[in-house]
């Protein structure tokens, strides 16, 4: 299996289903775990969401132009090493793999300033440890009332826990009395992970 950049394979390598992001960072999670390419302390999961649960991204492989595309949540894989910049894994998206957290917020996420506030992002961030440990999702968020798939599963068994077999909702969640996490607005966010990667990468 081809590496990317050392921590992870290269995106084409990846476990990835369309529309079970949260499942494809999980599985990048447990790769790190598994081969210890990284110490999992340093990584982190992001859930994007807000109150309304639509979200605007560009960049996306789903996107048209420069159009973003609206989600009702997404998940991507933070990682803050101290000695370099901060990095984003994202599978769905159009930008390199991995991408500076600089560049991806300048070209995936923007701002919230020319947006309309019901389009305003929040995001859940999540020690991935945290979330190897507490994450369960049975799929049932994908599934129509008639039982059918909304699009079609990931060919390995849910992911869930003793305690859970389902919790998706706790971490889409932007409320902080809810779920594992800290949740930050976006520009509280890149102030946070991208000062912080840049003091750290002076003071180690």
């Amino acid at each position: 299996m081809s590496r990317g950049d050392g921590i992870l394979p290269a995106r084409g390598n990846c476990v990835h289903t369309s529309c079970y992001c949260e499942e494809n960072v999980w599985k990048l999670c447990e790769f790190v775990r598994k081969e210890r390419t990284a110490a999992l302390e340093h990584m982190f999961v992001v859930f994007i969401s807000n109150e309304n649960r639509t979200v605007p991204l560009w960049k996306q492989k789903s996107g048209h132009g420069n159009q973003p595309v609206i989600w009702d949540y997404h998940v991507i894989l933070l990682v803050v090493d101290p000695q370099s910049e901060a990095l984003v894994y994202d599978l769905d998206s159009e930008l390199s793999f991995p991408c500076s957290l600089k560049v991806y917020a300048a070209q995936a996420l923007r701002s919230d300033h020319t947006l309309r506030p019901e389009y305003h992002r929040k995001l859940r961030v999540v020690p991935a440890d945290s979330f190897l440990l507490n994450f369960a999702s049975d799929r049932s968020h994908m599934k129509t009332s008639d039982g059918s798939w909304r699009m079609p599963p990931p060919p390995y068994p849910p992911v869930h826990t003793a305690e859970s077999h389902m919790n998706l909702d706790d971490f889409i969640s932007v409320d902080p009395a809810v779920g594992w996490g800290t949740v930050f607005r976006l520009d509280h966010f890149l102030q946070s992970y991208t000062t912080m990667s840049s003091s750290s990468s002076l003071s180690w």
